[in-house]
């Protein structure tokens, strides 16, 4: 539709640019053709009697640099992107390390200060790679990278004051706004140019003028004709960008840059000939906001600019499309847990780094030896034909004994003939299935490493990429479904593997070997020789130098189980070996012991690839005879004299462990001993530990080497070995709670809060080495701050396989100073090693990437949580290497989680006291609550190939509820801090709608609601009075010979009763000798330190008669004074009480000489003895004049050891009893049996409150007295004829411990528990199932309910959450019963509203997972604060 009489006029690019636009507002149907034409002949009426002029408009010069090779685009201001030249980086690399200087430069963005030469040139079909088609939402997403979002989110948020000239999203799209005009750069349309010679330049790559204006006129006219043709709808398909695609590589191909190895993207899909582009974040520069012809750009309110001659009808569809939608309806039911939780407020004392900033650390030159090999290919040639006979390889069986030797010459031949039958007897000649460049997987199990090389080293003849993997024993083991997944990316199609791991695999009943969960379909291949033909005389294979074409892909598993593919090119894999060679000192013919995996990481390095390029013997020691004879590869240092081995630290432990003063070790042939795992910070202990038991028998201290290394950066760094035994190596004792806060604080080792760590050596050669931050840009770290290890060299591994964009975060890094310079034009690459370069260059590492948690701020590593555990006694209970560590996210924050395997001969209790000291040497050493601690049966856990914990696969049952513990210890309250705030009303969204949408989406919240307290309390008993103190009152003058208290002996009589009005007179007189004899006034702390009895009570009421605030207080044990009483002095101190009230025998105790051994007597407060008390009445009782003032203080020592404190107002007291009273139906006329401790929680209410408040009889029997009698609980029961009970499990089992063999004596006794209606469990620690279900099948013949017994649920500070009631439930009301393990079903205590949440913080749905429990109480809160 364009006019063909405008090619020849000279018109500027705004005016042809709103011309583009009327073309495409006439073809949307927009406006009509008389408007189109009224406004075209404006724009041009004014240019056709005037010569054409540029009107100051930069013309864009379109042309390929001769210098550079390949084209690239110029980018508009505020967007820099980059073309994907990994491969051509390679050869950079390479170039390098052979001292040339790199054969090209690659530049990121655009550089003004470049001279003109060097700038990238702009074409129109490289600019069509960041057109992006209309969302169908109302999101602008033209300008977002497929790769790196967040460099555009980044840029956006940079420039987020300047107004850009881009309207709202509208059913018409502007070429003008898609372009920068400033730059001039052609816009990409939905059909791309027919004409190729926007991209072509005169001979010198300058073209004129003219010509500029030419090829403007054609993209113009090409996007005008193309846009008729497009579809109008917003999630139309671009029609013609498969062409510019197709264009834009024939200029490549024409710049002759090959990429045969570069692996390609498996995370999008593109067609065959497209072509990824990557746009890397970079700084940006302002600019001004263009003008269209004679209009000038408005802003709307919105900062939108729009076009003041924009018609109405068409401002009016914008602004409809403006208007919000509707949100999705999960919108209505998520909470924002970011609003509601506690926000961590960082401690201002925390330390902060404050060294001078590091620099790079270079290793030494890598020296070039003239006998090196030019590849690792023909160092295995050479040798094969030179020193046939040379061993290179001995294995050995599960005895010890050698199984085999495969000489040089062997591994010649056999890899020869391997890799003539991958290319040739495979497929068909027109088709074969692997060809040079192809994948193939290597399974070979770890006994056979002779195998595995041969077949190794044949993918390296046939040029075929060897990816080594595990043997998959079963269908279902744990990461082979990530493994698969790693074989289906690389192509894989055929596995090499032994007969005799053929033979092993699960295999049909037909005998086909099945296709394994995820994986891909393989052709399984035997490499045996008696299975292959043998190669003809004249085939030979091409062996030429190392270039950087893919030579293996070694498999990694990473934090949340995925496996990478890390590719490592030859020239990398030559040059590593090159380095490791110079750093170890290797020679020929040296003998080396390898116990690693020679599948990957260190004994790979070692034991497979270096060795053969020196030629040198290895010894390898199988897993399998690890496990039967420790002592193996030591015993093999001496038979073969070995100079080298490579050992892991638990190969060390497990030798110390069987030494047992063998005599005929020596181990003074050693020169180097390589510890695989020295980057753990707790392997300094074993080699510690080693040396110390086996240097009498000829172990030097310089001999131990340890080394850091990473799948991606290969070896890091390894400590030399040196002939100077003066020299000691490097350690440093390093503050634990410094690690944290991720900075180096030097401490003693005197302290148990602190790492000691050892040097892994020096930087290797040829390599530069830096440290930087963890989290954000990569800036270099401080040199006393902790960051991650980063290295720069040719010996590192290349890319993630087939994942572009992980690779860059990885591979390509570049670390910049405080100001924002880069350190290097050369990436780096990320090690996942935590750590810092010390004095002299030595290196040290800390911890690893993966295993860092994030908890409240501070960093803690996994390694170091589990070292803590294991030195808590773990040879009794647990497996040593059987305990996994790993965070899982509640309430938007990480929380430990410790899973161990239980020995089968621990028992329930020392495995729950294990757990206890486990949790309390966490909490000093680390600073850090643990959230859950399970322990679960032997043998459960999923393991790695060689006997490892599957940490992500053990994590991933955890947050199933597949793990099935046999015991759990579960500490929220010590490490959940960011409870949510009280909620506010939602002016929209509230929880009335949070409801709606869960009723609408088919999900239920698992909530539970007590009964209304206001509807069911009619009289006026509750709002009279408020305080226990009034009720007290009233109670001893409406029923004053009403019984409260009786309190039973070891006997079964009553020892001591109290009425209405004997409480009432003795608490005034406890009130009168606390104002005359202590001088306290209200508001004063006062501890109460008796046994159980009614002394307790009495006290109790006396303090709240003179406004005391009480605390009850476990006295020590009389024969155990110096355990117990430093608990009581704690108590008393951390509460500050002002004065103690006791009996007169236990004033005694704690003035006694055994008393002063333990603590300093002198330092007690004022103690009242309560036995001699005045005859006076007080003046005046005290009444509150708050129901929010502090009505007493309940202190308890948890399960791990720690002290804590509940404060509880008089409002609170009152709701709480109020709640238990209308729960278990308490009334004058009911008797209540207690057998509890009343100093803590429900136990303390049950035995001090709750008969004034509801009237009831309690019938109080302390648990010590059960010593002596273990029937007297049950015989009260049955005497009284109570039909409620409380009781403690420690009660529950004295009783079925005590009485098991006497059910029939007591029931010939006349014993009778058939009154019993419930028999409620009090406490507060974990559901002890087995010992209620035997209590109740115990004594079912003496007439007990098996429904009777439960349990109550509560916790420190909501004492009881869940009481049981008993309620005979009509026929019909439930159609399903279900029965939950873990607790037993119970109601709602009332007015409580209890909500699940999930483990991993979203709003749970179920009742079928373990869950946090938060309540809410409407009225008053159960516990008024948490001390």
């Amino acid at each position: 539709m364009a006019d063909r009489s405008l090619e020849g006029m000279a018109l500027p690019l705004e005016v042809r640019a709103r011309l583009a636009e009327l073309e495409l507002e006439l073809s949307e149907g927009d406006i009509t053709q008389k408007g189109y034409e009224k406004k075209r002949s404006k724009l041009i009426g004014a240019y056709l009697p005037q010569p054409p002029t540029a009107n100051g408009a930069a013309v864009v010069r379109c042309r390929l640099q001769p210098g550079e090779g390949a084209p690239r685009r110029m980018l508009r201001s505020g967007h820099i992107g980059a073309c994907d030249v990994r491969e051509a980086a390679g050869r950079a690399r390479a170039a390098s390390t052979a001292g040339n200087r790199p054969l090209f430069y690659f530049r990121f963005g655009v550089d003004q200060a470049l001279p003109p030469e060097r700038r990238a040139p702009v074409t129109p079909a490289s600019s069509s790679r960041y057109h992006r088609r209309r969302s169908s939402g109302s999101r602008d997403e033209r300008y977002r990278s497929d790769v790196h979002t967040e460099a555009v989110q980044a840029a956006l948020a940079k420039h987020k004051e300047r107004k850009m000239a881009v309207p709202m999203p509208s059913k018409r799209r502007s070429l003008v706004v898609q372009t920068s005009m400033d730059a001039y750069t052609p816009p990409d349309t939905s059909s791309g140019s027919e004409d190729e010679g926007s991209v072509q330049g005169d001979s010198q790559g300058t073209p004129t003028s003219s010509q500029g204006s030419i090829n403007m006129e054609h993209w113009i006219s090409q996007a005008i004709h193309g846009s008729t043709t497009s579809t109008t709808s917003s999630s139309s398909t671009q029609s013609g960008g498969s062409g510019a695609a197709h264009r834009l590589a024939d200029v490549l191909a024409q710049t002759h840059i090959e990429n045969h190895s570069a692996p390609p993207d498996v995370t999008t899909y593109t067609s065959e000939h497209s072509i990824q582009v990557e746009r890397p974040q970079g700084s940006t520069t302002s600019r001004t906001a263009p003008k269209y012809g004679n209009a000038e750009l408005m802003e709307t309110g919105d900062g939108v600019p729009v076009s003041s001659r924009v018609s109405a009808k068409i401002q009016q569809l914008v602004n409809t499309l403006k208007r919000p939608k509707r949100p999705p309806l999960r919108e209505f039911f998520v909470d924002d847990f970011e609003e509601l939780l506690e926000v961590q407020q960082p401690d201002p004392n925390q330390p902060k780094p404050e060294g001078a900033q590091m620099l790079a650390m270079r290793g030494e030159q890598l020296g070039v030896v003239t006998n090196w090999p030019p590849s690792l290919e023909a160092a295995l040639q050479r040798w094969g034909t030179i020193s046939p006979k040379a061993p290179c390889l001995t294995t050995m069986d599960t005895n010890g004994k050698p199984l085999y030797i495969l000489t040089y010459g062997k591994l010649w031949t056999r890899s020869m003939k391997v890799a003539y039958n991958i290319l040739h007897k495979l497929g068909t000649k027109q088709e074969p299935m692997v060809r040079p460049g192809d994948r193939v997987a290597l399974v070979f199990p770890n006994n056979d490493p002779a195998a595995s090389m041969v077949a190794f080293y044949g993918c390296l003849l046939a040029e075929v990429v060897p990816v080594p993997i595990e043997v998959p024993l079963t269908r279902k083991d744990a990461g082979s479904q990530q493994i698969g997944f790693l074989l289906g990316s690389c192509g894989v199609t055929v596995a090499l593997t032994s007969d005799a791991c053929h033979k092993g695999l699960p295999k049909s009943p037909t005998g086909e070997i099945p296709q394994f969960k995820g994986w891909p379909k393989l052709l399984w291949f035997v490499t045996e020789s008696k299975h292959l033909s043998k190669p003809p005389r004249d085939w030979f294979p091409h062996i030429k130098d190392a270039n950087n074409d893919t030579a293996y892909i070694e498999y990694k598993t990473c934090k949340d189980g995925s496996v990478l593919g890390v590719t490592v090119t030859r020239i990398a894999l030559l040059t590593h070996c090159q380095a490791l060679t110079q750093a170890c000192g290797y020679t020929e013919a040296e003998t080396i012991v390898n116990v690693l995996d020679f599948k990957k990481d260190v004994g790979l390095w070692h034991g497979i690839l270096t060795s053969v390029m020196n030629m040198m013997h290895v010894i390898s020691i199988p897993y399998a005879l690890m496990k039967v004879n420790p002592l193996s590869w030591i015993q093999k240092v001496c038979q073969y004299k070995a100079k080298v081995a490579c050992v892991k630290s638990r190969d060390m432990h497990w030798a110390l462990v069987a030494h047992r003063d063998q005599r005929d070790i020596n181990l003074s042939s050693l020169r180097m001993l390589i510890v695989a795992d020295g980057a753990n910070p707790w392997s300094i202990s074993s080699c510690d530990a080693f040396l110390n038991v086996f240097q009498s028998k000829g172990l030097r201290q310089e001999v131990i080497c340890p080394c850091a290394s990473s799948p991606e950066a290969l070896t890091v760094a390894i400590r030399r070995p040196t002939d100077d035994s003066n020299q000691p190596p490097g350690r440093g004792v390093l503050s634990m709670q410094g690690l944290t806060y991720g900075v180096i604080r030097v401490d003693s080792e005197e302290k148990l809060s602190v790492l000691t760590v050892q040097d892994v050596g020096l930087v290797m050669p040829g390599a530069i080495m830096c440290s930087v931050k963890p989290d954000g840009a990569p800036q270099l770290c401080r040199t006393d701050e902790i960051g991650e290890l980063c290295v720069c060299g040719a010996a590192t591994g290349t890319s993630y396989y087939g994942l572009s964009g992980m690779t860059k975060n990885t591979f390509e890094v570049f670390p910049v100073t405080s100001s924002g310079a880069p350190i290097s034009e050369y990436p780096f690459v990320r090690t996942g090693l935590l750590g810092f370069v010390g004095p002299g260059g030595l290196v040290f590492v800390v911890g690893k990437m993966d295993g860092l948690m994030v908890v409240s701020g501070r960093r803690h590593n996994a390694d170091d949580i589990v070292a803590t555990a294991l030195a808590v006694e773990p040879m009794k209970f647990v497996y040593r290497g059987r305990i996994a560590v790993f965070s899982v996210t509640v309430l938007h924050d990480e929380r430990i989680v410790i899973v161990a395997e239980q020995r089968p001969d621990s028992t329930e209790e020392d495995s729950f006291q294990w757990m206890s000291r486990v949790l309390q040497a966490i909490d000093s050493i680390h600073q850090v609550g643990v959230y859950c601690l399970a322990l679960v049966p032997a043998n459960t856990l999923p393991k790695t190939p060689l006997g490892g914990i599957h940490l992500s696969e053990t994590k991933q049952l955890f947050l199933e509820g597949s793990l099935h513990p046999c015991n759990v210890l579960m500490c929220p309250h010590t490490c959940v801090t960011n409870l949510p705030k009280p909620r506010q009303k939602q002016p929209e969204i509230g929880p009335a709608s949070v409801m709606v949408g869960n009723l609408v989406s088919g999900k239920r919240i698992a909530q539970a609601s007590g009964r209304d307290l206001g509807q069911i309390e009619d009289n006026d008993q509750a709002r009279k009075f408020l305080f226990l103190s009034e009720v007290l009152q009233w109670r001893a003058q409406t029923t004053p010979d009403h019984v409260l208290y009786t309190l039973l002996n070891c006997r079964g009589t009553i020892a001591n009763s109290l009425t209405c009005v004997q409480l009432h007179k003795r608490a005034e007189k406890i009130a009168v000798m606390l104002m005359e004899r202590g001088h306290l006034q209200d508001g004063d702390h006062v501890a109460l330190v008796y046994p159980p009895g009614i002394d307790l009570i009495a006290a109790f009421y006396g303090c709240l008669y003179v406004g005391c605030v009480p605390i009850t207080v476990r006295p020590p044990h009389p024969q155990n004074i110096a355990t117990t009483l430093p608990t009581v002095k704690m108590i008393v101190e951390v509460s500050r009480s002002a004065c103690l009230m006791t009996t007169q025998l236990i004033c005694k105790l704690l003035r006694s000489r055994e008393a002063a051994a333990a603590v300093d007597v002198r330092t007690w407060p004022p103690i009242l003895d309560t036995d001699d008390l005045p005859k006076k009445r007080p003046a005046q009782i005290y009444k509150p004049s708050d129901p929010d003032t502090l009505a007493y203080l309940d202190f308890s020592v948890s399960t791990t050891g720690m002290l804590a404190g509940v404060k509880m107002s008089h409002a609170a007291t009152s709701a709480f009893c109020r709640s238990i009273k209308l729960q278990c139906e308490l009334y004058p006329s009911r008797e209540v049996a207690i057998c509890l401790d009343p100093y803590c929680g429900l136990g303390f209410v049950l035995w001090c409150l709750c008969s004034v408040y509801s009237g009831h009889q309690s019938i109080l029997i302390p648990p010590s007295e059960l010593e002596t009698n273990p029937a007297l609980w049950l015989l009260a029961v049955s005497q009284y004829r109570v039909r409620d009970t409380f009781c403690s499990y420690s009660v529950m089992e004295l009783c079925t411990k005590g009485l098991g063999s006497q059910t029939e004596s007591l029931k010939a006794r006349g014993l009778d528990l058939s009154r019993v209606r419930t028999c409620v469990v009090v406490a507060e620690e974990r559901p002890r199932i087995a010992l209620t279900q035997s209590f109740s099948k115990l004594f079912k013949d003496l007439g007990l309910h098996p429904r009777a017994v439960s349990t109550s649920f509560g916790c420190r500070v909501n004492l009881a959450i869940c009481l049981q009631v008993f309620k005979k439930l009509r026929h019909g009301m439930l159609k399903e019963k279900k029965q939950i393990e873990l607790l037993e079903m119970k109601t709602a205590i009332c007015e409580k509203k209890n909500t699940l949440d999930g483990v991993d913080g979203r709003r749970h749905d179920g009742t079928t997972r373990l869950e946090n429990v938060f309540v809410i109480y409407p009225t008053q809160d159960f516990c008024q604060e948490y001390m």
